[in-house]
């Protein structure tokens, strides 16, 4: 009977080819649209993730109620002792200590005047250490645009825009004028050693990365850090295991009143991304409903239109006393094979055109220069095993709920009109 059906679909291309295009548009758009909300959601995950909130994070109490203002006077103490803790207690992760902090830049010129100013938003990270998770995280080898990494203490990085804003050049000094741990002012001069350039706007505008002893010595925070950051060391996030492992840290953590004992969140819990997470899954369910409906209401107008092209062939075989259960059965046989050979043409379709945007993105560097997340200024689409599986979804849906409806008709047919159908 299915033989017999496909036969017919394809020695009546008329009865097939406008809904296998319906549906392979669709699909297609269904996969294209999925790919790239999970490219932006992976993009958001990862950039968040190495620069802001790590899979988890532990800081003090204190600290997390007030993480915007980057208060280092609520900074974590005993951060040695505490990192060894954490790489012996939760050895699934890389465990990375990091300061957070914001000052103004001066660049001297020969007499040791000023020549140029400009605000920076600083990262202090373990630069020097063998097994620091560090420089792949922030994936600074590759980031790197003039110079090189630094080597020795007192070299730092600077974001390239800063860098040509300012004048200054690979071997300069740059000196950081910003506050102690304890409020004072503070000065430290560091040699630029490179500069790199992230493609994250809200970075590139104006960055200082160097070292974590360096800034510790610079902003009296000796064997402290305002944040010490976890990783998967295949980067990529699971709240699942976050969040037991954050459980169970804090579980372990005495003094719970206490604001200066350390606690671990999840990065799902910080900077609203919960939040953005659950309305970008909610979006793809709402982005197959929507192709759903629309491909059904398409489907169901083709299937009305056939329906009345094949009026007398229905009637005839009505008239030779076959059920009208098995025609409407045979007429959703048919749709489950144009929605299969739809869904298949237009998943491949859609694939193709999501690996291209998946290998070149689309540039938005003009709309993120006052930008305040962590967005790339590419944004790239992201194949997953969801991809190749999500058009079938509206796919099939929508040609068998279009034509279970149009297919109703059959039943509305009165076999006693049937000799007066025929004879006309």
């Amino acid at each position: 009977m299915i033989l017999f059906l496909l036969k017919g679909l394809l020695r009546d291309p008329s009865r097939s080819v406008f809904p296998v295009i319906t549906v392979t548009v669709g699909v297609m758009l269904t996969v294209v649209l999925q790919s790239w909300i999970s490219g932006l959601q992976g993009e958001l995950v990862k950039s968040s993730a190495r620069f802001s909130t790590g899979h988890v994070k532990v800081t003090t109490r204190a600290y997390a109620l007030e993480e915007d203002q980057l208060p280092n006077d609520l900074a974590l103490l005993g951060v040695d002792s505490l990192v060894r803790t954490l790489r012996e207690r939760f050895p699934g992760l890389l465990w990375s200590p990091r300061i957070r902090f914001g000052g103004l830049l001066d660049i001297p010129d020969s007499s040791g005047e000023t020549r140029a100013q400009g605000p920076v938003a600083g990262f202090a990270v373990d630069l020097m250490s063998a097994d620091s998770p560090d420089l792949r995280m922030l994936n600074l080898g590759q980031a790197v645009v003039r110079g090189a990494l630094p080597t020795r203490r007192g070299e730092a990085l600077l974001s390239d825009e800063l860098a040509r804003r300012l004048g200054v050049g690979i071997g300069e000094t740059a000196t950081l004028i910003g506050a102690t741990r304890h409020g004072s002012l503070t000065t430290a001069n560091f040699t630029v050693s490179g500069t790199v350039r992230f493609g994250l706007t809200v970075l590139d505008r104006g960055t200082i990365i160097a070292d974590l002893s360096d800034v510790q010595s610079a902003l009296d925070m000796d064997d402290a850090a305002g944040e010490v950051f976890g990783f998967f060391a295949d980067d990529l996030y699971r709240d699942d295991i976050a969040t037991r492992t954050a459980n169970a840290f804090n579980a372990l953590v005495p003094g719970k009143s206490d604001e200066f004992a350390p606690v671990m969140v999840t990065m799902r819990n910080q900077a609203g991304l919960g939040q953005i997470l659950d309305v970008w899954e909610y979006l793809t369910g709402i982005l197959v409903a929507i192709f759903i409906v629309v491909m059904s209401i398409v489907l169901w107008n083709a299937g009305l239109m056939a329906s009345l092209r094949r009026y007398g062939e229905i009637g005839m075989r009505l008239a030779l006393g076959e059920a009208r259960g098995r025609i409407y059965r045979a007429m959703l046989a048919e749709s489950l094979m144009i929605g299969i050979m739809g869904s298949a043409l237009g998943t491949a379709a859609g694939i193709g055109v999501a690996y291209y945007l998946q290998e070149t993105g689309i540039e938005i560097g003009s709309m993120m220069k006052n930008a305040s997340i962590m967005l790339a200024n590419v944004l790239r689409a992201r194949v997953t095993a969801v991809s190749y599986v999500i058009g079938f979804v509206p796919g099939l849906c929508a040609t068998l709920l279009g034509t279970s409806i149009a297919g109703i008709g059959i039943y509305r047919r009165q076999t006693a009109q049937l000799a007066k159908e025929l004879q006309s």
